[in-house]
């Protein structure tokens, strides 16, 4: 049964950093937010799958962990005292007069005056390779992010993929891992630049084993502790890998969930904004971070703060109509609760 419905100004679908963001954004702008998110605690795949990642893209921040990101963006929001449904995924929209109400699995029902979807890519879980018998080995010797990297410390590391996650991990694995291979099926990598760079740089070190051209092929072990990685290359040559961790690294499956049946214009995994205004299709629903979609949109996390910020100022009529918005720069304003 239901709960009977609770009312904010903005609902928020989605707690990791662009979502985040977006509360302090509304709250400067004297909106309250519900944040709802499918996860145990807020952070999204920064917080899920990579806390302990390094981003070295975030203004001010020439390094920072993700979690730490994540910690810092929950205190940022927190003056203005967001209410988190954790662990539940919406599963119904409609609109009720001048609002939009969200029923979610857990039976929670909140209704807001304007929505701003930050899911992301939806709920999402890690591409496996077809590996047999692949299962018996996760969650002990196979991994597919890395919660601390302490625990590879001194471990042989098989390390499959060539975008960004497997770059980013090679590269800091190389200085506490025993040994750390590169299985990549090509010799041009997908990820930045600078890390490919790195990661080269460390192959002519002897810190990095690159195993190109080849792919897995089958894992050798018993009761789920690996022994050995064995690859094969296109011409069905095979070589062993002793190895007692594999990180396969060939990205995410995504799935939008109910969210394909609201209405809303769709591009694949997107939904289609208004680069104005982050707004959808339907009058009062907005999207930021990698769940939007418009031309020449880079995805980048500092590009999905910004659409926090699009967002919050478009939808503020909607919340104080009538009333006119006389902007400060939190610099002269300040942040409630803060000197």
């Amino acid at each position: 049964m239901p709960e009977a419905p609770v009312r904010t100004d903005v609902a928020i679908v989605g707690a990791g950093p662009v979502g985040l963001f977006a509360v302090f954004e509304c709250g400067m702008l004297k909106m309250h937010c519900h944040v709802i998110d499918t996860l145990e605690v807020p952070g999204g795949q920064c917080a899920a799958l990579y806390p302990e990642k390094p981003i070295y893209d975030i203004p001010g921040y020439p390094r920072v962990g993700a979690g730490e990101l994540i910690e810092q963006l929950l205190e940022q929001a927190a003056p203005f005292e967001p209410v988190y449904h954790m662990d539940q995924r919406v599963e119904k929209l409609e609109r009720v007069g001048e609002w939009w109400r969200l029923t979610t699995t857990r039976d929670t029902v909140v209704e807001a005056k304007a929505i701003i979807m930050a899911a992301g890519v939806g709920a999402f879980g890690p591409n496996r390779p077809p590996l047999e018998n692949i299962q018996a080995y996760e969650g002990k010797s196979v991994f597919y992010y890395v919660t601390k990297p302490e625990d590879f410390r001194d471990r042989s590391v098989v390390i499959a993929g060539g975008g960004d996650s497997a770059l980013d991990w090679s590269i800091l694995l190389a200085e506490i891992a025993r040994k750390v291979y590169v299985v990549h099926r090509r010799p041009k990598f997908r990820g930045a630049p600078d890390s490919v760079a790195k990661l080269q740089a460390l192959a002519g070190a002897g810190q990095v084993e690159l195993v190109i051209p080849y792919q897995l092929h089958r894992l050798e072990g018993r009761d789920g502790e690996l022994e050995a990685v064995v690859v094969r290359d296109f011409d069905g040559g095979e070589k062993a890998l002793e190895a007692d961790r594999l990180l396969p690294f060939f990205g995410l499956s995504m799935d939008l969930g109910p969210i394909r049946d609201w209405g809303l214009d769709l591009d694949r995994q997107t939904l289609t904004v208004d680069p104005f205004t982050c707004e959808t299709n339907l009058p009062g629903i907005h999207a930021i971070g990698d769940i939007a979609s418009y031309r020449n949109k880079l995805k980048l996390i500092l590009t999905g703060f910004s659409e926090a910020a699009t967002a919050a100022h478009a939808i503020y009529p909607r919340v104080h109509p009538g009333e006119e918005l006389h902007w400060e720069y939190s610099t002269t304003k300040g942040v409630p609760g803060r000197a």
